[in-house]
């Protein structure tokens, strides 16, 4: 374990070496650490799960960083195609189309790429594309489908390739991968590498404030190593002549954050969002260790309540199922010590993660309409960030009498009555 898990002194933003304890999670598994049925028995690495908070630019991390290599090479999430994520990708172009006044036949380039779905809307819409992304399994399916990925950490050299062959670009790219990196800076030199001078930046993150404020404590797993507030990207990108010039609040995945950032040298004119938001971040004392501090509180509170109201159904004879298999999922079930005496079964549409376990507590993981047909009583919400769509789209499993159970920021049960004032 100790070759792939290393322990940070220093921020990896500032440099500084000052921190606040927030909160530790113990020694995980990877929460994107699928085993395989044939090896059950088997051992898993565990690595140290705790979060720590840099006094200097209040970047929100954790403690010990495991190799890129062992997270990422093969990976199992695939970008989801539910409608809210599919809305969500065409407004980034559309944000990107506005800020980098992007024309039919220029260059966007996405890091984190994935199997590219969203540089597939960017083509669509007449640009051309290039992907970078480390898992060589989902670059595979990516260039199957028409959109060049380079099965590569992003950085310098590859963007440097691409810029030498395809020209500079006008939008680079990054949607909720800019927090899984170690080496940010590595990253924002490669985007120097390729960007256009006159080229915009789109850096997507989950928000910190939401997660302080919601409770998103199944958020914090070992491919997050950052939490990222506007004032700690403004350090970062201003250490690489880089200048946020608009920021948008945006709801998927808990609540997250859209950055647009160009070069100092382009002057351009920040919106009024970006000094708005970073006050309301001084304003709720992201820049004191309180908001950390009181976080660490409700987590230890809220993961007991979910444990004990999930453990009195089992007990009781009802059948609880796991609705969904994300990373956030698995995080909270091996944080809140719920096995697979608790749950029977995760039903998830990603077809790389039927026939396995779930990694800590080896609950098994089935196509949806095979744990539908089990008749659980109960679905523990784990992809609570969709609760609307799905319940939307699960209207006969409440009307049969079906309940969910949405874990986050409270646990909460939803009835076919309840459902009625979400839709």
């Amino acid at each position: 374990m100790l070759e792939k898990c290393r322990r940070d002194e220093t921020c990896r933003v500032c440099g500084a070496d000052d921190w606040t304890e927030v909160i530790s999670f113990g020694s995980l598994p990877l929460a994107n650490g699928f085993v395989d049925p044939a090896d059950a028995d088997e051992a898993q690495d565990v690595f140290p799960l705790d979060v720590i908070v840099c006094r200097s630019c209040r970047l929100m991390t954790l403690r010990h960083v495991v190799d890129p290599g062992t997270l990422f090479k093969h990976y199992v999430y695939v970008s989801s195609d539910s409608d809210q994520i599919r809305e969500h990708m065409a407004h980034i172009v559309g944000l990107a189309t506005r800020r980098a006044s992007l024309a039919s036949g220029d260059l966007v380039v996405e890091l984190g790429s994935n199997v590219g779905t969203q540089l597939a809307m960017f083509r669509a819409a007449g640009m051309r594309v290039a992907g970078v992304d480390p898992a060589a399994n989902l670059a595979e399916i990516a260039n199957a489908r028409g959109i060049p990925t380079d099965p590569d950490f992003f950085g310098p050299e590859p963007a440097g390739r691409i810029a030498l062959e395809q020209g500079r670009a006008k939008a680079v790219i990054g949607r909720q991968c800019f927090a899984h990196i170690d080496d940010v800076h590595r990253i924002l030199d490669g985007v120097d590498a390729v960007l256009d001078d006159d080229g915009v930046l789109v850096i997507e993150v989950p928000y910190l404030l939401n997660l302080l404020d919601e409770n998103q404590f199944d958020t914090i797993y070992h491919e997050h190593l950052s939490y990222f507030s506007l004032h700690t990207l403004r350090h970062l990108f201003g250490a690489h002549g880089l200048r946020i010039i608009d920021v948008e609040r945006v709801a998927v995945h808990g609540g997250s954050i859209a950055v647009v950032a160009a070069r100092e040298s382009a002057a351009r004119v920040p919106e009024p969002s970006v000094a708005a938001l970073l006050g309301l971040e001084e304003e709720r004392g992201l820049l004191t260790d309180a908001p950390y501090r009181a976080f660490a509180e409700r987590v230890t509170r809220v993961t007991e309540a979910i444990r004990t109201l999930v453990r009195g159904l089992a007990a009781g004879g009802h059948r609880v199922a796991g609705y969904g298999a994300p990373s956030k999922g698995t995080q909270l079930l091996m944080a809140c010590g719920l096995t697979d005496q608790d749950i029977t079964v995760c039903g998830d549409t990603t077809s790389l993660k039927h026939g396995k376990l779930l990694p800590g507590n080896r609950i098994p993981v089935l196509p949806p309409e095979e744990v539908a047909a089990t008749e659980p009583d109960y679905y523990l919400l784990l992809a609570w960030n969709y609760t609307d769509e799905v319940v939307r789209k699960e209207r006969r499993f409440l009307e049969a009498g079906g309940k969910f159970i949405v874990p986050i920021p409270e646990p909460r049960i939803i009835s076919a009555q309840s459902a009625k004032e979400l839709v």
